[in-house]
């Protein structure tokens, strides 16, 4: 893509301010705003991965997926606000999920253990693990919210706080892994998803892009369920106080 081209997109952008100030939506500023920033982010890990890839040192690899994690952590962690703990538990959620699904990807040779290959799948595995956390969190403060009186009254039957609270974190697991399921189920007949479609795009033969994007969606799913169920057996009791009430 020729630089001007590129500079054609900003089109999309103009349209979309021209529509929020048509609707009077007052969205115009977050969209130059959020525009001028994901640009220069991008163009910013553009120019490490560069560097990254040429130098191939484990350090900086190793670097950067911690600072994913920690980024992830720290933007899923505003969906559990005022739960004390919370984004250190979701640390650890993806980082065991990036730990476990780099490790069998590396140890059963699906990838070759180079740069190119383990900081991309470590960036969408990071994201899918980073929405699903957000989306637990928000199920289940609607959860305990709706179902505040059936957990008390499990409480005050002598039920464990785990025991009261089961119901609700079984429909938040499951609730936060819907939009995995969902774009499994449509995933080429609805949607082209962005790594197959780059690959494409990029020249490679359309059989090749297929079995690395089936190697994806497989990667997804398994850590959007292995997340949410960390995420969900380590932070259950910040829903109670320490006297085991609801808070």
């Amino acid at each position: 893509m020729s630089t001007l081209a590129l500079g054609f997109t900003m089109t999309f952008v103009v349209l979309t301010m021209a529509l929020s100030r048509w609707q009077k939506l007052g969205l115009e500023k977050d969209i130059a705003f959020g525009t001028i920033r994901g640009a220069l982010q991008l163009l910013f890990i553009g120019y490490v991965l560069h560097y990254v890839f040429q130098s191939a040192n484990l350090g900086l690899i190793v670097t950067i997926i911690a600072v994913m994690i920690f980024i992830a952590s720290h933007n899923a962690g505003k969906r559990g606000e005022g739960l004390r703990g919370v984004h250190w538990r979701i640390a650890v959620a993806i980082g065991a999920t990036e730990t476990l699904t780099l490790s069998l990807m590396l140890g059963l040779g699906i990838i070759q253990p180079t740069t190119q290959y383990i900081i991309p799948i470590s960036g969408m595995t990071i994201g899918t693990s980073m929405i699903v956390c957000g989306l637990f969190l928000n199920h289940m403060n609607r959860e305990v919210a709706s179902s505040r009186g059936e957990i008390e009254a499990l409480l005050a039957l002598g039920a464990s706080i785990r025991q009261a609270i089961q119901q609700a974190l079984q429909r938040s697991v499951k609730a936060s892994m819907i939009p995995t399921i969902d774009g499994m189920k449509t995933v080429g007949l609805v949607q082209l998803p962005g790594m197959m479609t780059g690959m494409i795009i990029a020249g490679a033969n359309p059989i090749d892009a297929v079995r690395y994007q089936i190697l994806i969606l497989c990667a997804f799913t398994a850590a959007a369920a292995i997340t949410s169920i960390i995420l969900s057996a380590l932070s259950y009791k910040l829903w109670f106080t320490k006297e085991m009430t609801l808070r």
